[in-house]
């Protein structure tokens, strides 16, 4: 018999607190325990405000799931990451935009039956920090905020602090004289105000919160993260093993709704702002979510935020093909970043194997097939690349 929804996710919220203090026993079954997806039944999607989960958002405002034979509820938003995942885990939603490095904590550290079948963008976050602060050096004895100890945000600002000569630390107090930066996780919504009154002096986060804090003068982007580790996955599409193997034709449907919008998206930025907006899904204003999705690269070099111009890496992409080469160097940066939390797991998987035992590309290449080919999305016709990643 299966567990009491409300039991069971008492016991996942627990376990998840648990999880960030470093102590993940017995969450491995309780990750095992969410319900069926049964074919043909209404599919749930789960999601953050920010501009990461626009294309989920408007494949649904543009009936694309509908088109594509799904019935799909208007999607849920969450307000935190460990909230998102309670759901999912639990299995009050089916499709949730994840963090990648969260999906690998997911399977690996919890045991999850999870599997990332699309990405859901490219790059969308950047280092916002004070507005009297120049170099990056300049954090040194301050507080940066990220929003999830396993996020892109964690593992790439922590580059970026080192590369500046700079040492992030988790729980000891930051000193300057050390130069050390203590990481602290927030909910992106406190982050704006906790740099507004000075409790922090930066924030890596997702889009429109880094494009809000510069229309309010309360922040500048010092660098984007896209900027320091190309066209990289901060969120991914991921559903439960049980939906693929109950309903693969759901799966087939979702997926090809989710490329199309994010082929619409690339071409069409300022109307996707709207159809975002206004309360529809995104609860930001419209300046700000404009702003993270079309405000051009050039106007951030001599700002010293963006080093590579022909990278576009401040700007949010869209394009579903799940890389192997980011898969496996991000398990081996993350082996490099500090958490509040285990590690264990990291030392137990081979960066080798991580992409095809979490992966499932079946439903991408079809898709890819029916909208002209990975060209369509910019992308190498051998689906092939190498990793740039340059945070000094």
């Amino acid at each position: 018999m299966m567990a009491d929804p409300l039991s069971r996710r008492a016991a996942l919220r627990a376990g998840l607190a648990l999880g960030a203090a470093g102590g993940l026993a017995g969450i491995a079954e309780l990750a095992s325990v969410g319900g069926s997806a049964a074919a043909g039944r209404q599919l749930r999607i789960g999601y953050l405000p920010i501009t990461d989960s626009a294309p989920l958002l408007i494949a649904h405002a543009q009936g694309r799931y509908t088109q594509a034979g799904l019935d799909v509820a208007r999607p849920i938003l969450f307000r935190s990451w460990a909230s998102l995942a309670e759901a999912f885990l639990a299995a009050e939603v089916d499709v949730v935009h994840l963090l990648m490095p969260f999906a690998i904590q997911l399977r690996y550290a919890l045991g999850a039956a999870v599997r990332v079948i699309a990405w859901n963008h490219t790059n969308g976050s950047a280092l916002t920090v004070a507005p009297g602060l120049g170099r990056i050096e300049e954090l040194a004895g301050r507080q940066v905020a990220i929003p999830y100890w396993w996020s892109i945000h964690n593992v790439v600002s922590q580059q970026m602090l080192r590369t500046a000569g700079l040492r992030p630390v988790v729980r000891e107090q930051p000193s300057a004289a050390a130069g050390t930066v203590q990481m602290v996780v927030m909910s992106p919504a406190d982050m704006l105000p906790a740099l507004d009154t000075g409790t922090i002096g930066g924030y890596v986060v997702a889009d429109p919160f880094n494009a809000a804090a510069e229309i309010k003068k309360v922040g500048r982007i010092a660098r984007f993260v896209g900027d320091a580790w190309r066209d990289h996955a901060c969120c991914v599409v991921v559903v439960r093993q049980e939906l693929i193997d109950r309903a693969p034709e759901q799966v087939q449907g979702l997926v090809d709704a989710l490329a199309a919008a994010q082929l619409w998206i690339n071409t069409h930025r300022q109307a996707t702002a709207g159809l975002l907006s206004s309360g529809r899904y995104l609860p930001q204003p419209v300046a700000a979510i404009t702003r993270a999705l079309t405000y051009p690269a050039e106007r951030y070099t001599a700002s010293g935020a963006l080093h590579h111009p022909s990278w576009q890496g401040q700007r949010i992409g869209f394009a579903p093909y799940p890389f192997p080469s980011y898969t496996r160097r991000l398990v081996e940066a993350m082996r490099e970043t500090a958490v509040d939390g285990d590690t264990g797991f990291l030392a137990d998987i081979d960066p080798e194997t991580v992409h095809r035992e979490l992966v499932d590309d079946r439903f991408v290449l079809r898709a890819l097939a029916g909208l002209g080919g990975p060209g369509a999305f910019g992308l190498p016709d051998s689906l092939n690349r190498v990793e740039e990643v340059e945070p000094a």
